[in-house]
């Protein structure tokens, strides 16, 4: 026993201190203060960054804050400011923390022991030290592995996946803002222009020229165009502040947002279905979730069978005798058998087989909705469109007949009037249209330039 023979407490300071030297120390990290928070950002970092931007679905190039910026701009500024985003990302970090927390073998656990001699005939004082081993985590470190690596693939394709839903919420808000601009600034018109009419009607009725049943005619148009152009303009302020939200930007940012382009033609829902079940990120990360849950099921299951653990341990008794030994330690798998976490990770394992069908039928159907509803609008608004040369003509023609006298001026604003609503009708079925295509790109995890491909 050379150990109990040589021992003395200055060398076990100094493998303590040795040991300690190893260890992490704790340094505070206060968070970030509220005036920090809400600072604007950096537009000349941000512009570098948005340079160097490596996202399979975005464009890297330069912002500007203060000129048009394109549907790809706003989606690059939300992946790189957006403070959910932010937030996930730092959960990222988290999860591979604990991914590498389950890769690594327990730490030996050791035990001294020192009994002094009070009375009898032994001269010595009794020394006993202990060195144990959990083996179990030999046996389980290919599966718990396995699940580890799982798992950080699954929130890392989580990450890119909501990544992705943002940029996509982002393009959304931006032709939504451009088009209920244009239907804020018809519908103001249409308000003023109604608003006339309603004046020229009140004095003609003050002057008998016009019956109480014209009148109210009138007025009801007067009060509806005031209230679609109320109702434009909260929403096209909505619209921004929720830009600005999922931007990351100070509420009361203003940003010029250009005129995004015109929707591509849509292939068949059943090709599209096929790249969503090949490209869709959730769908990856259900299947890396469902790995993972494998791995677990099979540890649960390894975990029936007895544990094991090995002490080695050495004594000197108060005779100066001196043993070595080891000692081997199991549990008895008699009444509980690991029969409850085996029965969880597998019905755990059975739910997550239900909910990847389940959202494999979510998609699909998303997918054929947003193709009908896209056919739909498009018919809608040829018709329209077609509908619309028309009736400018006639509105047209009549103002003129007004000017020379011919007709009543009020007959051609009521045609101008008629030509607004169809252009507003237009402007309503395009966003419907561009925003069901954004829609249409996010069910099936891929932007339009990749369905032909």
């Amino acid at each position: 026993m050379l150990f109990f023979r040589s021992a003395s407490p200055r060398l076990v300071a100094i493998v303590l201190a040795v040991t300690a030297s190893g260890c992490a120390h704790y340094r505070p990290d206060p968070p970030r203060t509220a005036s920090e928070l809400f600072a604007a950002p950096d537009t000349a970092g941000l512009s570098v960054a948005a340079q160097s931007i490596d996202r399979p679905f975005l464009a890297a190039q330069p912002i500007d804050l203060s000129t048009p910026l394109t549907l790809n701009a706003l989606a690059v500024i939300t992946v790189l400011e957006s403070p959910e985003l932010k937030a996930l990302r730092a959960k990222t970090g988290v999860s591979d923390a604990q991914a590498f927390s389950a890769r690594l073998l327990p730490d030996p656990t050791t035990q001294f022991g020192y009994d002094q001699r009070l009375s009898g005939p032994d001269p010595f004082n009794g020394l006993a030290a202990q060195l144990g081993f959990d083996l179990n985590q030999l046996r389980l470190s290919r599966v718990i592995r396995e699940a580890g690596d799982a798992s950080k693939r699954q929130v890392r394709l989580d990450m890119a996946w909501a990544e992705w839903q943002a940029a996509g919420q982002a393009r959304l808000l931006g032709v939504r803002i451009v088009a209920l601009t244009d239907a804020a600034e018809l519908s103001r018109a249409s308000a003023e222009q109604a608003a006339k009419l309603l004046d020229t009607a009140l004095r003609a009725a003050g002057r008998g020229d016009l019956g109480g049943a014209e009148l109210d005619i009138r007025r009801q148009a007067a009060i509806d165009a005031s209230d679609k152009a109320r109702t434009a303009e909260s929403a096209l302020v909505a619209a921004r502040g929720d830009l600005n939200k999922q931007l990351g930007l100070p509420p009361t940012s203003r940003l010029i947002i250009a005129a995004p382009p015109a929707p591509p033609p849509i292939p068949e829902a059943d090709t599209l279905v096929a790249l969503a079940l090949d490209r869709r990120l959730d769908l990856a990360a259900l299947r890396a979730g469902y790995q993972a849950q494998e791995a677990e099921t099979h540890k649960q299951v390894l975990l029936q069978f007895p544990t094991l653990s090995l002490t080695l341990s050495g004594v000197k008794d108060t005779a100066a005798n001196y043993t070595l030994g080891p000692q081997v330690g199991f549990t008895l798998p008699l009444w509980n058998r690991n029969r409850g976490g085996i029965a969880v990770a597998s019905a755990t394992r059975a739910q997550l087989k239900v909910e990847y069908a389940a959202r494999l039928f979510a998609a699909r159907a998303d997918i054929v909705d947003a193709v009908n509803n896209i056919a739909t609008a498009r018919r809608q608004r040829t018709a329209l469109a077609e509908a619309l040369p028309p009736l400018q003509r006639y509105a047209e023609a009549t103002v003129r007949a007004g000017n020379r006298g011919d007709l009543a001026r009020a007959t051609g604003e009521t045609a101008t009037q008629a030509v607004r609503d169809r252009a507003l009708a237009l402007i309503v079925l395009d966003q419907s249209i561009a925003e069901q295509t954004i829609a249409l790109e996010l069910s099936t995890g891929t932007l339009s330039e990749g369905w032909t491909r």
